[in-house]
């Protein structure tokens, strides 16, 4: 019985070591596969259309930071292997407490990183036309969203962005006070079933942290001729025109009146804030 035993001990050292060396791998890789997606969507444009601009500096921040740690890892490893104090194998190894996992061990780190690989084969999309109807396109900022920083007077109404004039009929919606005002904008086309075939939406998303909280804001746009069929939903304009005042949909508001509508590409920052 003893002989067995002691011949039985030895091998179960190496699937253990196998095991922890494995495990190590998938941490780095896991690590370093994180940092290298922050930096490539930060290269890239892409983190444009998952964040706040202002909170930007923080995705890039932590892939430096991912990248290093990796870096850290690595050299640490390779510092220990070229030490190689051989004493401590004859040492006892310490007993941990027992912990629970909710995965088996490795597992997480390996669901992480082939997330992080499918991240970076991905091309995250702007929310368009069937988002903002179903999370509902306002005209206006309630207060549970984010409020105008100021009111710019001053500004000539042909320079102002679709946001601006959101911003502005938010402090003053009479829409009476901006009849004949001139109209230049940006914005992606939005079919309203509810409103006549002439009238479309031209709206954009405003983004207070990240995409998740993104909500849609626009106003209603008269065309010159034809109907809402000759452009399709989700197609980006620049639309120059004029303000008036109608009654659209049983409701008295301000509408855009089109005189040229062109079409553009999607902007590299799709949102406003």
């Amino acid at each position: 019985m003893t002989i067995n035993s002691q011949l039985r001990t030895p091998p179960r050292s190496r699937p253990t070591k196998k095991l922890y060396w494995l495990q190590w791998l998938l941490d780095v890789a896991t690590v370093l596969a994180w940092g290298a997606l922050l930096l490539q969507y930060w290269l890239t444009g892409k983190i444009n259309v998952l964040l706040h601009p202002d909170y930007v500096w923080l995705a890039y921040s932590a892939g430096f930071f991912l990248v290093a740690l990796g870096a850290v890892m690595i050299g640490q490893r390779g510092w220990q292997m070229a030490s190689r104090v051989r004493k401590t194998r004859s040492l006892p190894r310490p007993s941990l407490p027992p912990h629970l996992a909710l995965f088996p061990p490795g597992w997480s780190s390996a669901l992480l990183l082939l997330v992080a690989l499918f991240g970076l084969q991905f091309t995250p999309k702007p929310f368009a036309s069937q988002v903002a109807l179903d999370r509902g396109v306002t005209e206006t900022l309630t207060l549970t969203r984010s409020q105008p920083q100021a009111f710019r007077a001053s500004v000539s109404p042909e320079s102002r962005s679709l946001i601006d004039w959101i911003r502005t009929l938010n402090v003053y919606p009479e829409p009476d006070a901006y009849t004949g005002q001139k109209v230049n904008v940006k914005g992606f086309v939005i079919h309203i079933p509810d409103l006549p075939e002439n009238y479309f939406v031209i709206a954009r998303f405003i983004i207070t942290c990240c995409a998740a909280d993104a909500y849609p804001v626009g106003l209603p746009v008269k065309l010159p001729s034809g109907t809402r069929s000759d452009y399709a939903p989700d197609q980006w304009l620049q639309l120059e025109g004029e303000m008036i005042t109608e009654t659209v949909g049983g409701k008295r508001q301000l509408v855009i009146q089109a005189s040229q509508l062109q079409e553009i590409s999607v902007p590299e920052n799709p949102y406003d804030s």
